[in-house]
């Protein structure tokens, strides 16, 4: 029998975004496959009746849920969906050891576990079930649309290939075996380093405020959101990153090998400003390369819009199209 582990979750109202009048909120916890368990805010429309269409939400990479995925949970709750915002495995409240690891595998699964969660779930209607991915989880949920066929649409949003940017660097200024070998021979000298010494380090998260002038933009779009208006003290982007060695598989295990068979609906919205442009074209063309699905596949393209406006602004956000978009689920 699956038993999910006792976390210790803040009740407390800790969101770095308004809560609403219209919807209710609680904690709720579930247990993936490998035994790890879950938190995760849901959010319900108040005086909602019957089974309701229902969403999973998680991003960006290295957030948590008390971040956007949350906002963007609320926000899709207030429009009439059941939705859970949760944090990934080994982060956030959720459990997991050793923390701040990541894994292409596990990671996936947490998004499998979340559907498994809503297929359960008294509220939720199990035959209309979509996810949210958002930057970094953006190919996760590719990934787990391809695997999991009771997903019956997937938004992702201002995404990122992990696996890609691990291999290759950013913009694949790094694609080349000798560069890719210089950094896993650095990586596992660190785990023989770092086993004797029985401790992980921490890779350090975003740059500290004010960022310097001679830093790419996006360095300093990253800082002012998760340093400034939306810092958070359980966040990794926040405060001191990821695990050193915590997404080194990434660099050997591609996620999106199948996703021109994706059956469900797939819209994935970015902005054309965005450092992370390349990673959502390349992962619509993709998609739609040798498909024969491809008619429920649609790429927003938001004019202006550089990447954390995808994160936070309400003005940027199209939750009018992610509203039809799950309403036809």
């Amino acid at each position: 029998m699956m038993k999910t582990a006792d976390l210790k979750l803040t009740q407390d109202w800790d969101k770095t975004f308004p809560k609403s009048d219209k919807t209710d909120h609680r904690k709720v916890t579930f247990i993936n496959r490998y035994g790890i368990t879950l938190a995760a805010d849901m959010y319900i429309p108040k005086n909602a009746e019957g089974k309701l269409p229902a969403i999973a939400v998680c991003g960006p990479f290295g957030a948590v849920k008390e971040q956007c995925s949350g906002l963007y949970a609320q926000t899709m709750a207030e429009r009439g969906f059941l939705t859970i915002a949760f944090d990934p495995s080994f982060t956030g409240e959720s459990g997991g050891e050793p923390r701040y690891m990541a894994s292409p595998d596990i990671n996936t699964e947490d998004f499998q576990a979340a559907v498994d969660f809503l297929s359960n779930c008294d509220k939720a209607d199990p035959e209309r079930i979509g996810i949210i991915g958002i930057c970094g989880w953006g190919g996760m949920a590719l990934n787990v649309a391809a695997l999991d066929t009771r997903i019956k649409a997937t938004v992702v949003s201002t995404m990122y290939d992990m696996t890609r940017v691990n291999a290759n660097g950013y913009f694949d200024s790094e694609d080349s075996e000798e560069q890719r070998f210089k950094k896993k021979t650095a990586l596992n000298d660190l785990r023989t380093a770092e086993y004797a010494k029985g401790e992980y380090s921490r890779g350090g998260g975003c740059v500290e405020l004010p960022v310097p002038e001679d830093m790419p933009f996006f360095v300093k779009d990253y800082s002012e959101y998760y340093k400034d208006r939306a810092y958070h003290e359980r966040s990794l982007n926040s405060n001191e990153g990821w695990n050193t060695i915590g997404c080194l598989s990434f660099m050997n295990q591609p996620i999106l090998k199948y996703s021109n068979e994706i059956r469900s609906s797939v819209l994935i919205i970015h902005g054309d400003k965005a450092h992370s442009f390349y990673f959502g074209k390349d992962a619509y063309a993709n998609m739609t390369k040798d498909s024969k699905y491809t008619e429920n596949k649609e790429l927003m393209v938001i004019e202006g819009a550089v990447h954390t406006d995808l994160y936070d602004n309400l003005d940027v956000i199209p939750f009018d199209k992610m509203e039809s978009f799950f309403s036809a689920m």
